[in-house]
């Protein structure tokens, strides 16, 4: 059985989300996106924990669904949450996320009884703890050797293990003589498996991807693709394959174009400065307009650590294929900023005919969805599918845009428009 997994998204309790980031529209939106494995986030709140205890059922060893859930489409919570680290080591702040996957509810408690002892836990989702990484992992292990835990976004400037800013050169700079403990990792939406192959370092870890997300129409933008038999699902067996770096069940993972990433190139936002590493260099790090430090963002960061030439492809790697949410596809053939009326129409006149929006941007014959929706979101996710995108990556905060058509392909896309509303 085919398993979709989306592991790292946040709840209604953390900063800057959507407050139908609930159970119900959690659980809505996977099946409209195609999921059917989604991590709770924010186990760590004692409000949204409460919220899992009274809403979710056991299902499978570790896993939940909601009570009353259709059962129609198999699909399962797995109990999980992002922590964010801030802490003095060797001079330099540092700032790092991670995400923990946990066997089940029991571990949640257990775990935030020992981390309500560092701080605040009511204050966020994801909350704000004054512990070095290797302390940190030492309160995991003791507490459960089950929980998976994962580097979050590892690029990321200011939060990322590797990051810029704040990050580490290695794992064993950041855990010490804990390092083997850590066997995954998690790309980030500005950065995709290829990069992270130039790192030989990094083939003894597995790579996974997730969304992030803070709304639930966010829900898969990144994601995991697993077959495994329908009776062995469960925690256990995903955390095998996860560690294992099984090729068998662990069959790809699903990308954001990493260019769309907001820290992919480096820049100033407040210039509307952005380069790629080699011009970095030319301007030795600094702003030509202001003369302050660029945030130096992915691509250099990953030039920076590499020991391999772009396209080197590990022997034991997990494939990967790039999408393009279907909003986005829609909003550009309509020439829209956002999914107005008509693009909603034609949104939902796609998910009742293909079940989801995996089956449409992946597996779908385009000669079918042709006969479904406009020429032109047919040519689009044909586009996503084949690479033939143009692209304007982000810097410094700002998202990257992902264009379908050029300019003038565009013009006459618009003239399209016009005739047809």
């Amino acid at each position: 059985m085919e398993v979709i997994a989306d592991f790292h998204i946040h709840s209604k309790y953390s900063r800057a989300t959507s407050q139908d980031m609930d159970l119900e529209h959690l659980y809505f939106w996977a099946k409209r996106k195609g999921v059917n494995l989604l991590g709770t986030g924010d186990f760590t709140h004692p409000a949204w924990l409460k919220e899992l205890k009274e809403k979710l059922i056991p299902a499978e060893e570790g896993l939940y669904k909601l009570k009353n859930q259709d059962n129609d489409f198999f699909f399962r919570f797995i109990i999980t949450g992002e922590i964010s680290l801030v802490y003095s080591f060797q001079g330099k702040t540092r700032k790092i996320h991670y995400l923990l996957i946990l066997p089940d509810l029991e571990t949640a408690e257990k775990i935030n009884t020992q981390l309500s002892w560092l701080g605040n836990l009511s204050a966020d989702g994801r909350p704000i703890l004054g512990i070095n990484s290797q302390e940190f992992l030492k309160i995991i292990l003791s507490t459960s050797r089950e929980v998976i835990l994962v580097p979050a976004h590892i690029w990321t400037p200011w939060f990322g293990i590797f990051g810029s800013k704040s990050g580490f050169n290695s794992l064993e700079e950041c855990f010490g003589n804990l390092s083997q403990e850590i066997f995954s990792m998690e790309t980030g939406l500005s950065a995709d498996p290829a990069m992270c192959w130039r790192l030989s370092s990094l083939d003894r870890t597995t790579l996974i991807s997730n969304s992030d997300a803070h709304s639930p129409k966010k829900i898969a933008r990144e994601a995991n693709v697993f077959e495994i038999e329908k009776e062995k699902i469960n925690f256990s067996e995903i955390r095998r394959i996860i560690k294992e770096k099984d090729r068998k069940n662990f069959l790809l993972t699903i990308e954001f174009y990493p260019e769309e990433g907001k820290y992919h190139f480096d820049g100033h936002r407040q210039c509307q400065v952005s380069f790629p590493p080699k011009e970095t260099k030319k301007y030795n790090g600094l702003c030509p307009v202001c003369q302050r430090p660029l945030t130096i963002g992915v691509l250099s960061r990953v030039e920076e650590l590499a020991d391999r030439e772009e396209n080197f492809l590990p022997k034991d790697r997990i494939p990967f294929k790039k999408i393009v949410p279907l909003e986005e596809i829609i909003t550009q053939v309509l020439h829209q900023s956002s999914l107005g009326k008509e693009g909603e129409m034609f949104y939902n006149k796609l998910i009742d005919s293909f079940g989801n929006e995996m089956n449409i941007l992946l597996k779908s014959e385009i000669k079918e969805i042709e006969k479904t929706t406009l020429p032109e979101i047919a040519q689009g996710i044909e586009r996503v599918r084949k690479g033939e995108v143009f692209i304007q990556p982000g810097f410094d905060g700002q998202f990257g845009k992902i264009s379908l058509w050029q300019l003038e392909e565009k013009e006459k896309k618009e003239n399209f428009q016009s005739t047809l509303f």
